[in-house]
């Protein structure tokens, strides 16, 4: 009996290696349009699927495949008596190999104003079809998706090993391939057409396991394209808490001015600065809270130099992330072997939806930037701000939002003094923020100081005018309102609402 294989892939990468290792094992090779001309072009025998079907390729090749000689031989079952004389009477010849990927649908995608007919054409509709009818009968079809499979496939084909249980893997490949195909296709034209995402989808592949979860007895994986966004380029793999580390010190990072520094300690920060120089700014970030900073992860949003990188090997610390180092800055960092050195490629503020597992189902939000925060500042003290205050109070505002609620930060000089973080109640925040910067030193008179959401009541406000502060930046719309407003005024400093909260959970 003829053996069959199908190939029909818009990805070309290694098959002709592949085919010509097909043939050897005494396969007849069925093949498309293009795929055919480039095996025949090879030196690869095969037979064209409208010779094979006697039916032409019509529409432009938008019907190829969509044939029962061809989906009858794929989904034959073999040991079905009455499968059998069905196949002999309509002369359908078993297909035990199908090779197929689908058009590139989410490069075309990508493709800056591309026309609706090329992006409706990238849609294939044979080739899932030949995935799915393969992957159903994988109990005697092998279906191949990606070229990364095509070696182990053949060298269990020499060894003659292509058994069930290995072909129900490439089979579960399969069905993942296309429905993350199918999920691309509905996320693009929902954006295109602008409709709105009644179904949550999610479909991403592995990209990496982790040797562990947030603690050592869960386990920890990477799904999706991380790596597209920071790449390792010194010191142990990263876990599971580096990357959440990792992300909230970007996150924050990206939404303060250049050559700023931020030193992220279990998802909080615990010193950030934006002085004129990155060296600057790390010395006052360091400065906020050195203890804490011991071992935790220091984000910079512009290049790390020779004088930076000495200054940064004085302690120990998990992860140093910027966009550039210079050379001479990679090779001393580099000294401490265990310390990983992570390079940002790509803006965090592409992702434009947050989502957590919630049992039952997910949560979905769209991602928190600040984008008007400052649009429509309302001063509402009699007590106006000085620019330096001003400017104190924006700075420090970024940051309270980039800290667990309940927050409170203190802030002087573009710098934090006093972060008060995650608090069930914001005067154990005011209270916690004020006792950080004495214990380091700090003078709090006339600092500005940030809540991330509205007082309640003025013993929030009291307790921080208790520690000297002359501004304070709130969202305001607290039914007591009134009363926390007249507190600032009767203590003659200034408040300022920006109508924003940012609560972060």
């Amino acid at each position: 009996m003829k053996k069959f294989a199908l190939i029909s892939v818009s990805d070309k990468t290694n098959i002709i290696e592949f085919a010509k290792e097909l043939l050897s094992n005494n396969y007849n090779l069925l093949a498309t349009g293009k795929t055919a001309q480039l095996l025949k072009d090879n030196s690869c025998q095969c037979i064209e699927i409208e010779n094979f079907t006697n039916f032409p390729e019509i529409f432009d090749g938008r019907v190829k495949t969509l044939n029962p000689k061809i989906f009858g031989g794929i989904l034959l079952r073999r040991e079905n008596q009455k499968d059998l004389i069905e196949a002999k009477n309509n002369e359908i010849e078993p297909i035990d190999i199908v090779c197929v990927n689908l058009y590139p649908f989410e490069k075309v995608s990508l493709i800056e104003n591309i026309s609706e007919d090329e992006l409706i054409e990238n849609i294939d509709i044979g080739g899932p079809s030949l995935v799915r009818a393969a992957a159903k009968n994988c109990k005697y079809v092998s279906v191949l998706t990606d070229p990364n499979q095509y070696e182990k496939f053949i060298f269990n084909l020499n060894q003659n090993n292509i058994n069930e249980a290995y072909k129900r893997e490439l089979a579960l490949a399969a069905f993942s391939h296309t429905a993350k195909y199918d999920t691309t296709i509905i996320e693009t034209l929902e954006k295109k057409y602008n409709y709105d995402q009644n179904t949550f989808r999610i479909n991403t592949s592995l990209e990496k396991k982790l040797r562990y979860g947030e603690n050592p007895h869960q386990s920890g994986k990477i799904f999706g394209k991380f790596s597209e966004y920071f790449e390792l380029i010194h010191g142990k793999e990263i876990s599971y808490n580096n990357v959440l580390d990792i992300v909230a010190s970007v996150e924050l990072i990206e939404e303060l001015e250049k050559n700023s520094c931020a030193i992220i300690k279990h998802n909080n920060p615990c010193g950030v600065s934006s002085m004129s120089n990155n060296y600057d700014s790390y010395t006052k970030a360091l400065a906020c809270d050195p203890v804490s900073a011991f071992g935790g992860i220091v984000a910079f949003n512009s290049e790390v130099d020779e004088k930076l990188a000495e200054k940064l090997n004085e302690i120990f610390l998990e992860v140093v992330i910027a966009p550039a180092f210079t050379d001479s800055a990679l090779n001393l960092l580099k000294k401490k072997k265990e310390r990983r050195i992570i390079k940002q490629i790509e803006s965090v503020k592409k992702n434009k939806i947050n989502f957590r597992s919630i049992p039952g189902g997910v949560l979905v939000q769209d991602a928190d930037y600040i984008d008007k925060d400052f649009d429509n500042l309302k001063i509402v003290t009699d007590k106006k701000p000085t620019e330096k205050e001003l400017a104190d109070l924006r700075f420090a505002w970024i940051v309270c939002k980039n800290v667990k609620s309940n927050t409170i930060v203190f802030a002087k000089d573009n710098s934090t003094i006093g972060i008060g973080a995650g608090q069930v109640s914001r005067i154990d925040s005011a209270k916690i923020g004020a006792m950080k910067a004495k214990e380091f030193g700090f003078d709090l008179d006339n600092s500005v100081a940030a809540s991330d959401a509205f007082f309640p009541f003025a013993d929030g406000l009291l307790e921080l005018i208790k520690n000297g502060i002359s501004a304070v930046i709130q969202p305001g719309g607290s039914v007591r309102d009134n009363e926390v407003i007249e507190a600032a005024n009767k203590n003659n400093i200034t408040m300022v609402f920006t109508g924003i909260r940012h609560f972060k959970h």
